[in-house]
């Protein structure tokens, strides 16, 4: 009897009567409102409410239950023919500092992430000092002030009734996870009924009654594409087989049934074909794209080494994990590495709107601050294989450091000193998403190299650098932060400009030989890091994981938080992997069938950069050596390095047994601190130094490293994640 009162009264929430959308207006403001106010209280967006008083949308439970109390105690305070009081505006959100010129229809104002200015960075020096000077120092006439809170009310008037119609257009969500039985389960619970049984069939429900997709996260950029995954029994019912015969082009034949259905209904395929994740479209229609993403998990669409056993949970579960990382990243577009480098081009688009003065037409034109087109990397900066090599040399030619850039993450292990034997534990830690700490404010190129002869070295022009630092020495307990290996460097290598930086920061001279630098550079990679670091401190947070706990908190909290939540476990696996697997992206490698020497299809992008990537993951480097070289001041050194994670040896099992404290206990300035924020370090798991010796002793530090396998204890192959 209980279910059916139940029952009864969510039948009764669902209709809770509304007065119309011009009075809900009326009420709101009469108590001195803000539209944010009500939505934070609802625990809806600011759009939702914009929706709900313009009449675009109607509330749906639970929040209409409790939208309709709102404004049934609002009518009781303010009949209609009340008086009502000033209304009250909240502080408005941070506005860029100069607001863009009227957009074409087209183009939806939104949210700005920060961004390179338009001239930034044209000469070496722009870039010296990354605070931008006033426009009055860079030579710009003075500018008139605006009338107070005018501009940005405006702007967000405007933000908020393009996120208005998006909330009206995407109201299902960025995606449906399909079960056999029709069933599509969307964002917060929602289920919608899809009749479609086959591919055509589908695609069209998903771009149109299914109302699914996802504003752009920039107002240059693209709305995201419908997401609709398939489990095994949804694909049987939409005529695709339970497993994929090509295991290596990972691929339905063309002449598959599914296919040609596609192609007799004038749908496309992008060129990777129908695999686990395929991209169904068609030309676009004026300013509206027509494109599906199909995830197809009995294929593996779900990488369990990023998504752990997301794709064994039920349909409703997978939806609100996938969900959650759509709203806090992006829609995945496939893998984690290639939604991660989709990102950069989201946050950053190529290209924006300019309107021609002369004839009021608007043209796309580049976008400052973006990577615009693709450009020829610097011959060291290429992978083997790359034309430029094969130019170069024989093809099975072993290019040395002085021939090849070769910036990758430390790797090193060295013999525990008597005194560290004597000690009863190996302690590891480990640095939180430490390449997204080194992408912030990380200055790249945005240009073609120029080839230098014997230049000055000037850490405001990235690029690559051939320079001898072979005379640099540090103690033997020590790696070097030159080389992957940890050893020494034996004569002249090209560098990336962090790399070289951080020798003169050490009080080096350096003599560079030649370079290869970018004239034209800036912060590419800030919103980027931006919105992936958000996105794992709000995981980190459903985790019971906060920022400012007290150390011996956020230890406990960091021994159980998997267990908290295995749905929020996956997202917070998905948003590391999204975060190194874009990285890696940069340089992408040929994959199928390629001949070295030959183009492959990534060197196409503008986003295939290895420079880019050598940046970051020098700088990662260096800065897990600076704080090494810390702590070494105060006499602790590390037994072995494995990119992020650094071991020490302890007389305790825990971090803060060997990590040093100042006399006033606080964490030694300039080296590792523990807490959830990127940069910040987290316990990587403990193991006797017997353990240790031992390993040592069967494989030597050549074969193994401790650091590697610190986290279980076991040896064996697997995949690193980075973190």
């Amino acid at each position: 009897m209980s279910e059916l009162f139940d029952a009864v009264d969510a039948l009764i929430a669902s209709a809770s009567p509304l007065p119309p959308p011009a009075e809900r207006e009326r009420l709101r403001k009469a108590h001195g409102l803000s539209q944010e106010q009500v939505a934070k209280a609802l625990q809806v967006r600011r759009a939702t409410v914009v929706s709900w008083e313009n009449g675009r949308t109607e509330p749906r439970p639970p929040q209409r239950e409790a939208y309709a109390r709102l404004l049934e105690r609002l009518a009781e305070l303010y009949p209609p023919n009340a008086p009502a009081p000033a209304e009250v505006t909240p502080p408005a959100s941070p506005a860029p500092a100069v607001p863009a010129p009227t957009a074409p229809p087209a183009v939806t104002p939104e949210a700005r992430p920060r961004q390179a200015p338009a001239a930034q960075a044209r000469t070496p020096r722009a870039e010296a000092d990354r605070t931008p000077a006033p426009p009055t120092a860079r030579g710009a006439a003075p500018r008139r002030p605006a009338a107070p809170g005018a501009r940005s009310e405006a702007e967000a008037q405007a933000e908020a009734q393009a996120e208005a119609d998006a909330e009206t257009r995407f109201e299902s969500g960025p995606l449906a996870v399909l079960d056999g039985d029709g069933s599509a389960y969307c964002a917060a619970g929602l289920v919608l009924h899809c009749p479609a049984t086959t591919l055509p069939a589908l695609v069209e429900w998903a771009l149109t009654e299914a109302r699914l997709g996802a504003p752009r996260l920039h107002r240059n950029g693209k709305d995201a594409d419908p997401l609709v995954v398939l489990t095994a029994t949804a694909a049987v019912r939409l005529g695709l087989p339970e497993h994929l015969e090509d295991r290596r082009g990972l691929r339905l034949p063309a002449d598959h049934p599914a296919v040609r259905q596609l192609t007799r209904a004038k749908w496309q395929l992008t060129r990777r074909g129908f695999g686990p994740w395929a991209r169904v479209y068609r030309p676009a229609d004026g300013d509206r794209r027509r494109c599906v993403q199909l995830a197809v998990l009995p294929w593996g669409a779900l990488d369990p080494r990023a998504w752990g056993e997301a794709d064994r949970l039920p349909a409703p579960e997978l939806a609100r994990i996938l969900t959650d990382y759509a709203s806090r990243v992006l829609t995945p577009r496939g893998s984690t590495a290639v939604t991660g480098l989709e990102l950069m081009t989201a946050l950053r688009p190529p290209t924006r709107a300019v309107k021609d003065e002369g004839t009021g037409t608007w043209a796309s034109a580049p976008a400052p601050g973006a990577l615009t087109e693709p450009v020829a990397c610097a011959p060291p900066e290429a992978p083997d294989g790359h034309p430029l090599v094969a130019a170069r040399h024989p093809l099975h030619h072993q290019r040395t450091p002085d021939e090849m850039l070769m910036e990758e993450a430390c790797a090193w292990a060295r013999q525990l000193t008597d005194e560290e034997c004597t000690k009863p534990y190996v302690v590891g830690i480990d640095v939180n998403m430490a390449f997204a700490a080194a992408a912030n404010r990380l200055n790249v190129g945005l240009s073609a190299p120029v080839h230098l002869r014997r230049p000055a070295f000037d850490k405001a022009l990235p690029g690559s650098w051939l320079v001898d630092l072979s005379h640099i020495t540090f103690d033997p307990r020590l790696p070097s932060p030159f080389t992957p290996t940890g050893q020494r460097p034996e004569g002249p290598a090209w560098y990336a400009t962090p790399t070289v930086a951080y020798a003169v920061e050490l009080g080096h001279r350096v003599e560079p030989l030649e370079a290869y630098v970018r004239l034209e550079h800036g912060p590419y990679l800030d919103p980027w890091y931006t919105r992936l670091r958000d996105a794992y401190l709000a995981t980190m947070e459903q985790l019971g994981v906060t920022p400012g706990m007290a150390e011996e908190d956020f230890l406990a909290a960091m021994a159980v938080h998997k267990r908290t939540d295995p749905g929020q476990a996956a997202v917070l696996s998905a948003v590391k992997a999204t975060m190194k697997g874009g990285i890696g992206k940069l340089r992408e490698r040929p994959q199928g069938h390629w001949r070295p020497g030959e183009p492959w299809p990534a060197l196409e992008r503008p986003t295939w950069r290895p420079d880019i990537r050598a940046a970051v993951i020098a700088t990662a480097r260096v800065n897990m050596h600076r704080k090494m070289l810390r702590l070494a001041a105060v006499g602790l050194y590390p037994v072995a390095v494995n990119s992020d994670c650094a071991v020490y040896a302890s007389d305790g099992p825990s971090p803060l047994d060997f990590l040093p404290r100042t006399p006033d206990g606080r964490p030694l300035p300039g080296g590792f601190r523990l807490g959830v924020s990127p940069g910040m370090v987290k316990h990587e798991g403990t193991q006797s130094v017997l353990w240790a010796e031992g390993l040592m002793e069967e494989y030597g530090t050549d074969g193994v490293n401790i650091a590697r396998h610190i986290k279980d204890g076991t040896v064996g192959a697997g995949w690193d994640d980075g973190e």
